[in-house]
């Protein structure tokens, strides 16, 4: 392999050719949050960018997964605290296509009182790069993430709450 072909492959291979953080990858705390889109259940399109001006929780999660379950009744805890102060939970399910009846369902045992975005296809693991679920992150009112976690939300987890207040400027 000739030098040139060397360099260009290598180019490619560590994202030096101009490759675009909206094609995928880990987003860093701190840095802006590149837009994501699924739909709802009723299939309406949505995105992140709707969003901007809020602080938002997104969490990514499945009815098939324990960690997840275990966590809802927090992120409905969180809901209830912070919503009137301008936050939005976004639930994003990456259950299998052909499953939104049980996800309904998960939904309303779990008395889920946020929004659920279905990602039947997983684009949101490829995006930012999960590696399981549940993941979770804040997004500030600019749209810069300010904290992520893999893994479930703890009940009193003091970290994210000073996470929440500072974002939500209190």
């Amino acid at each position: 392999m000739n030098s040139r072909v060397l360099v260009l492959a290598l180019s490619f291979a560590t994202g030096a050719c101009g490759a675009s953080r909206d094609a995928g990858g880990k987003v860093e705390v701190g840095q802006p949050m590149p837009d994501y889109s699924a739909t709802t259940a009723s299939g309406d399109s949505v995105a992140l960018s709707m969003h901007r001006g809020r602080v938002v929780m997104l969490n990514v999660w499945a009815t098939w997964c324990h960690p997840c379950r275990t966590e809802i009744p927090e992120l409905v805890a969180l809901n209830k605290r912070y919503a009137a102060r301008g936050l939005d939970i976004i639930g994003v399910t990456v259950d299998a296509a052909g499953a939104d009846a049980d996800v309904r369902q998960f939904v309303r045992d779990f008395a889920m009182d946020y929004p659920v975005w279905f990602d039947p296809e997983d684009r949101v693991s490829t995006r930012f790069l999960l590696i399981g679920v549940p993941t979770t992150f804040v997004i500030d009112r600019a749209g810069v993430l300010r904290w992520r976690k893999t893994g479930p939300v703890q009940p009193g987890d003091t970290a994210l709450t000073g996470i929440l207040e500072r974002a939500l400027g209190t």
